[in-house]
């Protein structure tokens, strides 16, 4: 009986032998792969940790420098920013910021500069948006009222259609375009909520040339459906 066991056992060690010469080597390279893979993933996901907070204490050093109206130290740690973490939201967030600032401060060729660069280089649709918005205010405050329009074409997403709306309107009464405004400020009013203080001003708007606002038809059904 032992002799049968041994013989058994023999032959399974051989058989064990075949497979792996066989298919050894593709285990082997199969487990590099999927062990590399693993420790890459981490390392990524360190890695990005390690990036957002290294971004976090810069932009904190930012936010320090905008309290102070301190714009040279302001602009030196955007540039830092921008070269050593374009990719975090604090970068975004630090050139939305910066080109507050600089509005603020009479120097808008800086904001405009640092709007671009959020509308190029986000992959978040908030602030490209945001950017956009605030590049469109930019120029309307230039008086260069066709390319204020060209930019708010540009923005995208439902959750800025009030605020376009109501810039267009804006811009179309600089021009004197009364009837582009009308259809551009009842839109705007149509997109904000009722009780919003913004929709009481666009009804302002409105009231002065001449138009009684038409609320938004509803067409939520009560619960439980039709009876």
């Amino acid at each position: 009986m032992a002799n049968q066991l041994d013989l058994e056992e023999q032959e399974q060690l051989d058989q064990l032998k075949h497979f792996w010469s066989q298919y050894g080597n593709l285990i082997t390279w199969l487990l590099i792969v999927v062990l590399g893979s693993v420790a890459a993933w981490n390392g990524y996901h360190y890695w990005q940790r390690k990036q957002a907070a290294q971004a976090a204490a810069l932009f904190d050093e930012m936010g320090k420098s905008i309290s102070a109206g301190d714009m040279a130290m302001a602009q030196r740690t955007f540039s830092d920013m921008k070269e050593r973490y374009p990719g975090t939201a604090y970068a975004q967030q630090a050139a939305l910021a910066l080109a507050k600032l600089a509005s603020d401060t009479g120097q808008a060729d800086t904001a405009k500069a640092a709007l671009q660069w959020v509308a190029e280089k986000s992959s978040d649709e908030g602030y490209v948006g945001i950017a956009q918005l605030r590049m469109a205010n930019l120029q309307f405050a230039a008086k260069d009222y066709e390319q204020a329009l060209r930019t708010l074409d540009t923005v995208k997403g439902d959750a800025f259609a009030a605020l376009v709306a109501d810039r267009r309107g804006d811009i179309y009464m600089q021009q004197g375009q009364r009837e582009q405004a009308k259809t551009a400020y009842g839109l705007a009013y149509q997109k904000l909520e009722e009780r919003s203080q913004y929709r009481r001003l666009v009804q302002v708007k409105l009231n002065a040339l001449g138009v009684e606002p038409q609320e938004p038809a509803k067409t939520d059904k009560p619960v439980g459906g039709d009876k």
